[in-house]
């Protein structure tokens, strides 16, 4: 693939855009393959260039996430090839829960997949349906025709900072299992707070332990936010040194398993606090804002984004 063009010199992070999967699977509604497909068109238009696209699971447990291969295959031939697409480096991602999920992405010719764990057994069996360990036997098939075909794999980690069915989650069994992911071949490993109750101080606290047996720049944040810290956890860990971090289009998501949960810190929130600090993220803030007006009206209700929500509450302001 062609690098991007006028690449800036100055600090910058990542952004992984995870609401066409980790969000749109976890909302009521289900958008069929053609609006899927404009999301994705109208998200690399503002700038994204790292896509969480879909998931090969069964339709039969998670319906919003039926006709990945489909949407993969038209994204392919119409966004990738597009005008907005040109010149630039695209990282296009599927989740994969096992050996067939994987089989099914190399038929889609995918470049990059994910895997997903937790850090509580409770959560495990609830959200994945198997223990810890047995989640990380059906890793191996994955990782070994990923290997194979060099394909990259991310690793997810969920409930890293506590489980809404056992508490609190020893950091010390976060920092092994995220060592263990990157030890099997993942290229980069996400740290989840799942239902958002993280704060700050706890996220510097398990950031520098992660850090003493991972390489930062191996390391994402996934924050969620459910009591409103979502944005002050991400800077919290971009002081460690972090600089990758997964968001959601206006805050898509919850969590099915962890009652009372919100979706993802929302992608055009991390825009504004980094741009507005000088450090970039190539994305285009008023593109993320049309985005966010637009999929509200496809989702039926106000997406959470504070920053859309103030924007665009401005504009109608103006036109009256």
């Amino acid at each position: 693939m062609a690098k991007a063009k006028n690449q800036s010199r100055g600090p910058r992070i990542k952004i992984v855009e995870v609401g066409m999967r980790d969000g749109l699977q976890n909302e009521s509604v289900n958008l069929n393959i053609e609006t899927r497909l404009e999301l994705a068109k109208r998200l690399v238009e503002s700038g994204i260039q790292n896509l969480e696209i879909g998931a090969f699971v069964s339709p039969k447990w998670v319906p919003q996430m039926a006709g990945t291969a489909e949407l993969i295959l038209a994204f392919q031939q119409q966004v990738l090839k597009s005008k907005a697409a040109a010149d630039k480096t695209f990282h296009i991602s599927t989740l994969v829960p096992n050996e067939f999920g994987m089989l099914e992405a190399l038929k889609s010719e995918v470049t990059e997949v994910a895997i997903f764990t937790a850090c509580s057994e409770s959560f495990a069996h609830k959200n994945i349906n198997c223990s810890i360990e047995e989640s990380f036997e059906r890793f191996k098939p994955i990782l070994k025709l990923a290997k194979k075909h060099k394909i990259l794999v991310r690793g997810y980690l969920s409930t890293c900072f506590g489980c809404p069915y056992e508490g609190d989650v020893p950091e010390s069994r976060v920092v092994q299992l995220a060592h263990r992911l990157y030890q099997m071949g993942a290229y980069e490993i996400s740290i989840g707070d799942t239902i958002g109750i993280a704060n700050p101080k706890k996220v510097q606290s398990l950031f520098k332990k992660l850090k003493n047996k991972i390489p930062v720049q191996k390391l994402a944040g996934h924050f969620h936010d459910t009591w409103g810290l979502a944005l002050a956890n991400t800077f919290a860990a971009y002081q460690l040194g972090v600089k990758c971090f997964d968001s959601s289009i206006g805050g898509l998501g919850g969590c099915p398993y962890a009652p009372g949960a919100t979706g993802n810190v929302a992608t055009e929130d991390i825009v504004n606090l980094f741009e507005g600090m000088g450090i970039s993220t190539d994305c285009d803030l008023k593109a993320l804002v049309e985005i966010n007006r637009w999929l509200s009206e496809k989702m039926g209700k106000t997406l959470p984004s504070k920053y859309s929500f103030a924007e665009i509450k401005k504009c109608e302001r103006i036109r009256s």
